[in-house]
């Protein structure tokens, strides 16, 4: 069984910064890429950073050089630095890991940023 549990998330005022986790955990887990998202709510889930298992990143265009993606493969855990936040970066962000490579999501973590 395969978990993944996010956290970091919380209420900033605009301009500040955050830094959401997310652990995978299980038995015999070989992951591959990992994903932050977000959904506003009403609206569609929507990419916001990938990371391959040898580091390679995207991001959204909405959140380049504000947010980096990073990930510890010898702890299963991935970081997602957000920093020059803005209102409308409120939503719950959910972290994606794709497991030998079934994809697995997590709960989602609410992020709100105070304008």
């Amino acid at each position: 069984q395969v978990h993944l549990m996010e956290s970091g998330g919380g209420l900033v005022q605009a301009g500040g910064s955050l830094r959401l986790s997310c652990t995978v955990s299980g038995s015999g887990l070989s992951i591959h890429h990992m994903g932050w998202y977000r959904q506003e709510q009403g609206k569609q889930r929507e990419l916001v950073a990938t990371i391959t298992d040898g580091g390679r990143t995207n991001y959204a265009d909405s959140v380049k050089g504000r947010f980096t993606i990073s990930r510890e493969n010898a702890k299963n855990t991935m970081f997602l630095s957000m920093s020059s936040l803005k209102p409308e970066d409120t939503a719950v962000y959910y972290c994606e890991a794709s497991v030998n490579p079934i994809s697995y999501w997590g709960q989602g973590t609410q992020v709100t940023v105070s304008s």
